[in-house]
Formats: C-alpha cells, structure tokens, sequence
C-alpha cells in the first residue's frame, strides 16, 4: 500500500494550533484522574516527570510528518511517564496511521496497547476498575484511534487524486486546444499556401511570355506589364495573410483565411482566362455541392490549372466535374503535354498535397498520362479525383477544423 507521504496536505498555522490544543484538551482530561496524587509529597517527582516529558512530547510531536514512525514509537514509549502528554501521543499515533502503512500500524497499535498497561502500573491511578475493563477500553481506544487515522489517510488521497485528475483533465484539455489551434492554422497556411502558388505561377507565366513575343507594341508591353503588377500585389496580400497566420499565436489574431467553395470555382476558371490560360469547363452538376466538398475541389482544379500553366501553357485544359449526392463527385482534368515554353519552376508536392486532400475527405485522387488513341495526337495528362457528396461527414471528423476558420 502506498505510504501516503504524496498525500498529506500543507498545515497552515490555525491547522496546528487547533491540534495541539485538541491534544492539551485531552491530556488535560487523562491527567485529571492522577494529578492529586502525584501533588503527594512522596511523589512530587513524579508530578515533575510528567510535565516535562509532556513538554518534550509536544515539542516532539510537530515533527512527526517528517519522521511519523520514529516521532509515535519515542512517543508511544513515553506513555507510561506521562498524563498530560497523552494527547500528544494520541497524535502521533493518528498521524503514523494516515499513512496507512499496515506493518507500522500494527506495530504502533501493539506498542500502545503495552504502554498503557505499564502506563496503569506506574501512574497513581485512583479508579479500581477491573483489568477486563481496562483492557476492553484501552484495545478499543486504540483500535478506533488507529481507524480514525486510517480514514483520514483515504479520505486525503481520495481528494489527492480526484485533485490530479482535475489537474490532468485541464492540461489535456489545454493540450487539445493548444494542438487544435496549431492544426487549424497549418490548415489555413496550407490553402493560403495554394493561393499563394497559383499568383506566382500566373506572374511566372506572364513574363516567360515577354521573353518570347518580339512583336508586342508598346502598349501591348504596357499591358503586360500591368497585369503582371497586379499578381503581384496579389501575391503579396496573400503572403501577408500567411504570415499574419503564422504569426497568430504570438499577436493574438483571429485564425482567418481564404475559404472558397464550389461558388467561386467559376471566377476561378474565369480569372485564369483572363490572364491568358485556355480552359473548357463543363459543369454537369445540377446540385451545388457542400461547401466542404466544393472547398476541397476548388483546390484540386486550382492546382490544376497552376500544373498546366507550368508545363503546357499553350495547351487547352478540359475541366469536367459531375456527380449526385448517391454516386458522389468526380472531378477530371485533361491537358495535352509536350509543348509549350515553361520555365516555371515546381516543388513537385502539388499532387502529393492534392493526394492527401482527397483522401481526407474520404475520396481518392489519381493521375498519369494517357497515350494519345492515334500516334499524331499529343500525349494527354489527366487528373482523376472522386469525393464522396457528404464528405462532412466522413470518419475523418474534418467538418469542425473546416468550419472553424469560417
């Protein structure tokens, strides 16, 4: 059984002063019965002896937490020469029993009853009770005293431990909210991160077109130009939004961030017409879809037409999306490869990142490139996704981390 010494509580100054003026009440209360004899002039010595190992009892007893087995058994072994000191043994032992070490409280329970006995020898006691008597009230003392105890010692660590789960349930508590912050705002600097990728690609686009059209009039140039000056504002706003997520624990900011759905897929596609990108949208849906799921395949199309703006710029890319909330959504993007100037640069994770997307949302994402039917025709890169319609409601538990930055 455990010592209990992780259990006993800090005494404050009031709790040590009711004790030992409990202990003095009581040792008051065994003295009683011997003090006049002890007062005789044959026994003032002992009258003497009593008060002073009662002194050095309490003295000795406000160190019985640090050393309790030690502190009872010194105790215990005084009894005989002490009356008004029994209150202050009777602490010592209480305390020794809180810590409810079996073989010490058997061992004080015993003492005590053997000191008593010699206690009833040596002191003057006036009452001629019989030793049955003595005996039946001196065991029970005992034994209710060392049950007091005990109880005192289960009561504490009861609270002891009610007390560390409460503890324990609010650090867990502050951990899942501390992990749940740092996800969501991974979450929002990946989309942001997206964002980001597509207006430097489109930049990166614009100017390789410069390096290679010689016969642009001035106000042609100028054009350009400007369109590739807005990009990159628009970069630098969405830059400034990571950061500013990134930054958000130490600031205090909200958590914010873009959070298109299937609504804004058309000013997607349109935005990436106007800066020069052939794209064929077919929207076959006849039901628009959840935000969640049209959240993740805004991405995916994004991603899309920033790989195909990379590496086929002069390339048509055929976007086809289709589904019903019974055979779920599926996605498919075809651009041919093999010309085209680029020198976009590419981490090459986009359709690692897409892969990971999808799956979360319960679907599955796939691509490759699909030989051309005749040898003229150029090869065709395609990407195939499919998503579940209630993809919020997956297993994955991912509708409350998107909605929460909404």
């Amino acid at each position: 059984m455990n010592g209990g010494s992780d259990f006993q509580p800090q005494l404050r100054w009031y709790g040590h002063l009711w004790r030992y003026l409990l202990a003095l009440v009581i040792g008051a209360i065994v003295w009683a019965p011997v003090v006049e004899n002890q007062t005789e002039s044959d026994r003032e010595w002992l009258f003497l002896l009593d008060i002073v190992v009662g002194i050095a009892v309490f003295v000795m007893v406000w160190w019985r937490r640090r050393w309790p087995m030690a502190v009872a058994v010194i105790a215990t072994l005084l009894t005989p020469l002490t009356s008004i000191g029994a209150g202050a043994i009777l602490l010592a032992t209480v305390s020794l029993a809180t810590r409810r070490r079996w073989w010490q409280v058997l061992v004080i329970g015993a003492l005590n009853l053997a000191m008593t006995w010699v206690y009833y020898q040596v002191q003057p006691v006036t009452e001629a009770d019989p030793v049955w008597l003595i005996t039946v009230f001196t065991v029970a003392f005992v034994a209710a005293a060392l049950a007091w105890g005990m109880f005192i010692g289960s009561r504490r660590e009861l609270l002891w431990t009610l007390r560390q789960r409460a503890e324990t349930a609010e650090a867990e508590r502050d951990l899942r909210a501390t992990q749940a912050r740092s996800t969501e705002r991974a979450r929002i600097a990946r989309e942001m991160h997206d964002v980001l990728a597509h207006r430097i690609s489109q930049i990166s686009m614009h100017a390789g077109a410069l390096t290679f059209r010689e016969d642009l009039t001035a106000a042609e140039m100028r054009s350009s130009v400007a369109v590739i000056q807005a990009k990159a504002h628009e970069a630098l706003t969405d830059l400034r939004e990571v950061l500013g997520v990134l930054r958000g624990e130490e600031t205090g900011t909200p958590l914010t961030g873009p959070q298109p759905t299937y609504d804004d897929l058309t000013a997607l596609i349109q935005d990436a017409r106007d800066t020069g990108t052939a794209i064929a949208y077919d929207d076959r849906l006849t039901t628009p879809l959840p935000d969640v799921v049209g959240r993740t395949v805004y991405r995916i199309v994004q991603e899309g037409i920033t790989n195909a703006s990379k590496h086929a710029p002069a390339a048509t890319l055929r976007i086809t999306l289709e589904g019903s909330p019974d055979a779920g959504v599926e996605l498919v993007l075809r651009n041919a490869i093999g010309f085209g100037p680029t020198r976009t640069p590419g981490a090459g994770l986009g359709l690692v990142g897409l892969t990971e997307r999808a799956e979360l949302r319960g679907g599955w994402l796939a691509h490759g490139i699909e030989e051309p039917t005749s040898p003229p025709a150029p090869q065709v890169f395609v990407l195939r996704t499919w998503l579940p319609w209630s993809a919020a409601d997956s297993a994955t538990g991912n509708q409350g981390s998107e909605g929460s930055g909404e």
